[in-house]
């Protein structure tokens, strides 16, 4: 059930994107590549799908998508000022037009009293240069974690693609 229902919004993510004429890069963290393999999963997803990133160390992130070692000491790994500039990364080093970025933790181990076991960073971005950053707190256990981190990444795609078209003002795209 709750894989039919990513594979539906990964449909829709895709099908947004398609109508824009627009690419997707995930930079993935604590999710491994699940979004990748999500939207990879949907038929055709060549037409929108870029590419994605697995930095799971800091050294990753910096080698790969050129986060900064001064906002890893600073702020963590999990901040979301790490996935902001993830999310740039992912753009900076590809062909695509819209990236998100996901990192967190997601459990066994590795959480503190600041950063509880759940807690996720998110990270949207477009060419345009307009960003969006969101910190979400998640129970479960780690694949429920890194399940509902995928879904809200995807979700926040389809919203900032749906606000794009819904804002003749200011586009984000």
């Amino acid at each position: 059930m709750a894989s039919d229902m990513l594979a539906a919004l990964a449909t829709r993510v895709g099908a947004a994107l398609k109508a824009k004429g627009l690419m997707l890069a995930a930079a993935e963290s604590c999710t491994g590549g699940w979004v990748a393999q999500a939207v990879t999963a949907i038929a055709g997803s060549s037409d929108w799908f870029e590419r994605g990133y697995v930095t799971y160390s800091d050294a990753a992130k910096q080698d790969m998508l050129g986060v900064r070692a001064e906002s890893l000491a600073r702020h963590g790994a999990v901040s979301e000022e790490v996935a902001r500039e993830m999310a740039a990364g992912a753009l900076a080093n590809s062909r695509a037009q819209v990236a998100l970025a996901i990192t967190g933790i997601a459990g066994p181990g590795g959480g503190s009293p600041e950063k509880p076991v759940g807690t996720v960073c998110f990270a949207w971005a477009v060419t345009a240069g307009a960003s969006s950053t969101q910190t979400r707190y998640f129970d479960g256990d780690r694949e429920s974690v890194r399940r509902q981190s995928v879904t809200v990444a995807l979700q926040g795609v389809l919203e900032m693609l749906e606000a794009d078209s819904d804002s003749a003002s200011r586009p984000l795209i």
